[in-house]
This record gives structure tokens, C-alpha cells and sequence, in this order.
């Protein structure tokens, strides 16, 4: 009864409702599918034996019926000889014999049944099985996808990080000031080839200048003087 009350309940247990209760889906389900792993092992094995026990039975009754039907023979011997004496101790023990056969035949039609409803049992168990590893799969990818999440918006969330930013910011602005500090300094320090390198090149532009205001026609640029007359 033990085996069968326990693959009962977990046949019929509430997977979902066992999930919404427990501190982690992700063990539950494996302490489900565990207990049916173990059930399953457990009815096989009960199968088994049942098995066993049936040809054991269909052996008894084929002995049996050889041993009823070598009385019958016995009894009729006797009779024949006129042996009536023996002739009913004959028929006494076939009788015995037919007695325990029907007692043997009674215990294999509800082994029979048992192997039925443990054959039955155990497809279904199976199919219960099936299906929570199926379930297993997505809970455990759901339960993983969640934690990333919850972790990343934690971290979004930490006022630690947000400091961190903040410092950042700060750090980003104190180099932006000593790139600036360095500018000026470049700018107060050059060199007088650099004067001169700036001015060659301010010429060449100027020319370049010139021969596109002649290309198109454009003609001379105002100068400064005729600007500041205008």
C-alpha cells in the first residue's frame, strides 16, 4: 500500500502549487522529479517481483493439474481392482489437490491484476516524469533569466554606483581641465619656427585663396581697408 499511497500523490500533486510555496522553484523541481525518479525505481521493482511470483503461481497449477489428474487416474485404478477403499482415499487427496488449486488460481488473477494496475501506474508515472523535466528545463532558464535581471537592476539601482558615476564625472572633468591647462600652455610656449611655420602655411592657403576666386571668376578679395570703408 505504501508504494502505490505514494506514487498516488505524486501523480496527483500540484506541481505549480508546490512552486508558489517553495524558497526555490529550481530545487523544488528537482526534489520532485528526484521523488519520482525514485518511485518509478521502486514500482519497477515491484513489477518484477509481481512478474516473478506469476510464473511461480503458473507453474504451481501446472504441477497441480498433473497431479490432480494422476489421482483421478489412481482412483479409477482402484476401482477397477475393486479397491473401493483406495478409490476414495484417491478422490480424498485429489480433492485436496483442487482445493489448493483453486486457492493458487484466486492469488494469480490478483497478481494479474496488480501487475495491470502497476503497468498502469507506471505509464503514467512516467508521463508525470516527462513532463516535469520538460517543465525543469524552462523553470531553470526562467529562474536564471530573473536573477541576471534582478542583479543588473541592483546595480543599476546601488547608490554605490551611483557614486562611482559621480566620481567618474569628476574625473572626466578634472582632465578635461588639464587638457585645457596643457592647450594654453602649448599655445604660450611656441617656438619661433613655429611662427614662421604658421605663416608660411597662411600663405599657401591665401594662394590656393587666390587662384579659386580667379578660376571662378570671382576676381580680387576686398581688402581690410575697403571693408572698413564700407
Amino acid at each position: 500500500m505504501g508504494i502505490f499511497s505514494r506514487l498516488t500523490d505524486v501523480i496527483n500533486s500540484n506541481i505549480h502549487a508546490m512552486l508558489d510555496k517553495a524558497e526555490d522553484p529550481e530545487k523544488m523541481v528537482r526534489l520532485i522529479i528526484q521523488e519520482m525518479e525514485d518511485t518509478l525505481v521502486e514500482v519497477r521493482s515491484t513489477a518484477v517481483r509481481s512478474l516473478a511470483r506469476k510464473k511461480e503461481l503458473q507453474r504451481q497449477i501446472t504441477q497441480l493439474d498433473a497431479d490432480i489428474q494422476d489421482w483421478e487416474r489412481k482412483a479409477e485404478l482402484a476401482m477397477s481392482k475393486d479397491r473401493e477403499d483406495l478409490a476414495r482415499g484417491a478422490l480424498t487427496a485429489r480433492q485436496r489437490l483442487v482445493d489448493h488449486r483453486a486457492a493458487v488460481e484466486k492469488e494469480l488473477s490478483h497478481v494479474h491484476d496488480e501487475i495491470v494496475k502497476l503497468d498502469d501506474d507506471t505509464a503514467k508515472l512516467k508521463a508525470k516524469l516527462a513532463d516535469a523535466r520538460q517543465r525543469q528545463k524552462s523553470i531553470m532558464l526562467r529562474q536564471q533569466s530573473v536573477s541576471s535581471r534582478l542583479k543588473v537592476k541592483t546595480r543599476i539601482n546601488d547608490s554605490k554606483m551611483a557614486d562611482a558615476m559621480a566620481r567618474m564625472e569628476q574625473y572626466e572633468g578634472k582632465i578635461d581641465r588639464m587638457e585645457a591647462e596643457l592647450e594654453a600652455y602649448e599655445l604660450g610656449t611656441r617656438s619661433l619656427a613655429d611662427e614662421f611655420a604658421q605663416l608660411e602655411s597662411d600663405d599657401k592657403v591665401e594662394a590656393e585663396l587666390a587662384k579659386l576666386r580667379s578660376k571662378f571668376g570671382k576676381g580680387d578679395a576686398p581688402s581690410a581697408d575697403d571693408s572698413a570703408k564700407r
